[in-house]
């Protein structure tokens, strides 16, 4: 019986040793995430004076918390189109401006998120700020979210212009007042950034660039952003003053889902 029982027992072993390498097997088989292509870099790469407020990393944005994917405040695109960002930020420091990005390349990962939290229409956490006048059963119709987005492709920024010298912004404190991203800018959730009209990610009409109700000093900004791009070969979305699509594209069709992360692109 003592024999048996050494061949139950071994029999046991190797039946769970078997298990664990069968449970194991699904994550070895997913293996390291994806690396970016060699044509993406870090932006700081080629220009470090270029400045970053990379709003998905934080709880800052229309959602309320860091977004999926996003793991290191890093600008990631494709070489040329920083190397245009480079020529535009070399002509605006010379006017006393500095570029500054919120967004660069974003995961598939990111517009998934974004994705599932516009069908949670039980979550309006940040509606004061981002979304006020827009309901959210709109977003989808009203083209403020979508499946897809061209950022993904890595030829796509948002971005905003700077006076010189800049000064600091204050972080986001999660769970304090909001105020409507189209409000006065003294009134609005602080941004070193020039007066726009609104602030960045403004789900509303008055974030059209040409919107005619923008006049003055902020209409002004905006043709200064709109001008110094679209002569380096940045294509400008009509209904987001801050959104700029570098072409012609090297990647026109195809969505990454590699994380922002320095990781990504080490080596490039």
């Amino acid at each position: 019986m003592t024999g048996i029982a050494r061949v139950l027992r071994a029999l046991a072993a190797a039946g769970a040793a078997l298990l664990a390498v069968t449970a194991a097997a699904p994550g070895a088989a997913a293996g390291p995430e994806p690396k970016a292509p060699p044509e993406f870099v870090d932006l700081r790469s080629v220009d470090p004076t270029i400045l970053t407020e990379m709003r998905y990393t934080t709880a800052h944005n229309f959602m309320g918390e860091p977004v999926d994917g996003y793991r290191q405040p890093v600008c990631i695109l494709t070489r040329p189109v920083a190397r245009a960002l480079r020529t535009a930020q070399r002509g605006l420091l010379r006017q006393g401006y500095s570029l500054k990005v919120y967004d660069c390349y974003r995961p598939q990962r990111a517009v998934d998120h974004f994705v599932r939290w516009a069908q949670d229409l039980e979550d309006q956490a940040m509606k004061d700020e981002f979304y006020p006048a827009v309901d959210k059963t709109r977003l989808f119709e009203d083209g403020y979210i979508a499946e897809k987005s061209g950022h993904s492709r890595g030829s796509t920024v948002d971005l905003t212009l700077v006076k010189l010298p800049a000064l600091p912004t204050r972080p986001y404190e999660p769970g304090e007042d909001l105020t409507a991203c189209y409000a006065p800018q003294d009134e609005r959730f602080p941004d070193n950034s020039v007066d726009m009209g609104t602030g960045y990610d403004c789900f509303d009409t008055l974030s059209h660039t040409d919107d005619p109700r923008v006049q003055g000093t902020q209409r002004a900004n905006r043709q200064l952003l709109k001008e110094t791009l679209t002569g380096l070969g940045f294509v400008n979305l009509a209904e987001e003053w801050w959104h700029f699509t570098y072409k012609p594209e090297l990647f026109p069709d195809t969505y990454f889902d590699f994380p922002v992360a320095r990781r990504s692109v080490a080596g490039h």
